[in-house]
């Protein structure tokens, strides 16, 4: 305990960093209001992990509880989790705004979660109807998943405009290494087979399966705990900040004076759909894609998957930690498009097949034959179910490889500065419904990404697909490019240095949660302001 002590108080902030140390806020609320931030990033990455985790693993595991359910109702039970989002998406944000604090939406919001992921690993019990079940499960999951529009929104507003690219691309990283993660997950608990252990007298399965529910119910024990209160306490900045630097008396007339672009707000949503469509589609995909075109068996699948997300996660890590020091060389703008979304379409236009000759093909699995299905009669690219397998030639290994690298590092690029970009378009204002649609818009392309794989994949092939993603991402980088000049956010000049006593005396020396429809004012020094289009 002592070793703990004494390393915690190494690493504790002893002063406020020189570039925040203005009198908007003492040491105690610059370290509360961080601490909430990161607590904020746990949230975003566990709602990550909730929808990827089980991936990998959805189909073998339906399989198994229902051989009749196909891959088309698989892609509905994938699709069930963003939908239930995407609804309650601009519900969540239009709350938190209503309530001006996100405690009560997400400590419910987690306890939802909680119960679904325990309702998804009890599905072994076989109850009726067992795949709408499932269906249920994760439409639960994505609803109580609709609180990452409140956490934001919260970013957004507990942030500096100095901190918000670093704080962004932090939250990014947590939630997009959720989305690898899960899949690395579900490869660590593959060797638990798909019997596993049976606890509690037949009452809880433990299995390759099963497992990624059960730690999605234990971490998420522990994020409600962390927005108890003691623990959580929000403190908001943003509109404070621009207050100040604007010389206003009021931090809702400040907010309600600057007009968004929604052009540009609309521009980066629709950007953000087919990124994270791409994205999705891949993650989705890569399993039943694996085992058509390379011939791999459900272990070997997951293994070699989890494998690449890993590698994945590590080069989602360094380009994160890129992302701070190229914008501040390169416009965030054209790191955006040249970096992000160029890389995105690249790693789609590698996956359109190049191989001479057709995957090897299965043969239906015949139960009179005493062969298990992991049989090498059996593995590859199934005929009787997708004809297009004996005309199309198959991906390379070397094709699936290029193409994941690119995407590893032009998603990251993309997610981070569409909701840096997007949160600074909108200014200082409470932002849950916006962030709500931006939320929203991610989870649609998380709907139709599954609903894609099984009609247009499962259906017409390898070429169909990546030729319409391709041209997806390639129309949206020309669409950013030619409205690059209206993705350039406000810019404030700060004022000469203000004394706030006054502030801080209204205060009690302490900075205060406001809701929007509350106001707090302060004798300042005017700054100036820049519209949307002024030129960086």
């Amino acid at each position: 305990m002592e070793l703990a002590r004494r390393v915690s108080a190494r690493f504790e902030t002893k002063r406020l960093p020189e570039d925040v140390d203005d009198g908007l806020e003492t040491l105690e609320e610059y370290k509360q209001r961080w601490r909430s931030v990161r607590i904020i990033y746990f949230t975003m990455f566990l709602m990550a992990l909730g929808f990827s985790i089980i991936l990998t693993g959805i189909w073998p595991y339906l399989n198994k509880l229902d051989p009749a359910a196909g891959k088309e109702f698989m892609g509905l039970i994938v699709a069930a989790n963003p939908l239930g989002q995407m609804i309650f998406s601009p519900i969540f944000g239009w709350w938190g705004n209503k309530l001006g604090k996100i405690r009560l939406p997400l400590l419910i919001s987690l306890s939802l979660f909680t119960l679904a992921s325990g309702i998804y690993s009890s599905l072994e019990l076989r109850p009726d109807n067992v795949k709408y079940w499932m269906l249920s499960s994760r439409f639960l999951i994505g609803v109580s998943s609709a609180n990452i529009a409140l956490c934001r929104s919260y970013l957004s507003a507990a942030t500096r405009l100095s901190e918000r690219t670093h704080a962004v691309s932090m939250v990014s990283l947590a939630q997009v290494l959720g989305f690898i993660i899960g899949p690395t997950l579900q490869a660590v608990v593959t060797p638990l087979g798909d019997e596993g252990h049976i606890w509690l007298g037949g009452l809880m399965h433990f299995n390759m399966y099963t497992a990624s529910g059960w730690i999605n119910v234990v971490m998420s024990i522990g994020n409600i705990v962390m927005f108890l209160p003691g623990v959580f306490e929000e403190h908001k900045i943003a509109a404070r900040e621009v207050m100040v630097i604007q010389g206003g008396t009021s931090e809702r007339e400040t907010w309600k004076g600057i007009k968004p672009n929604y052009y540009s707000a609309w521009t980066l949503i629709v950007a953000f759909f087919v990124l994270v469509f791409n994205f999705v589609l891949l993650e989705t995909l890569g399993t039943s894609l694996t085992m058509d075109m390379f011939a791999w068996t459900d272990n070997e699948a997951l293994w070699y998957m989890g494998i690449m997300m890993t590698t994945a996660a590590i080069v989602s890590l360094i380009t994160f930690v890129l992302i701070g020091p190229m914008c501040k060389i390169i416009s965030e703008r054209y790191v955006l498009i040249w970096g992000g979304f160029s890389l995105m379409f690249l790693g789609r236009a590698v996956f359109v097949p190049w191989g001479p000759d057709p995957p090897k093909l299965a043969q239906p699995f015949n139960a009179s034959l005493n062969l298990t299905k992991d049989d090498p009669l059996f593995l590859g690219c199934p005929v009787d179910t997708q004809p297009w397998c004996s005309e199309l030639p198959a991906l390379t290994l070397t094709q699936f490889l290029i193409g994941f690298a690119l995407t590893s590092v032009g998603y990251p690029i993309g997610v981070t500065l569409i909701q840096t970009i997007f949160s600074k378009v909108l200014g200082p204002r409470p932002q849950g419904v916006w962030m709500g649609f931006l939320t929203g818009s991610g989870c649609l392309s998380r709907c139709l990404g599954p609903l894609f794989v099984g009609s247009i994949y499962t259906r017409l092939g390898t070429f169909w697909t990546f030729y319409v993603t391709s041209f997806m991402m390639f129309v949206s980088m020309l669409w950013l490019q030619f409205s690059n000049r209206l993705l350039i956010p406000p810019t404030f000049e700060k004022a000469t240095p203000v004394e706030l006593q006054e502030l801080n005396k209204q205060n009690g020396g302490k900075q205060e949660d406001h809701s929007p429809e509350e106001e707090s004012t302060v004798s300042v020094k005017k700054g100036s302001y820049h519209s949307l289009t002024a030129d960086a």
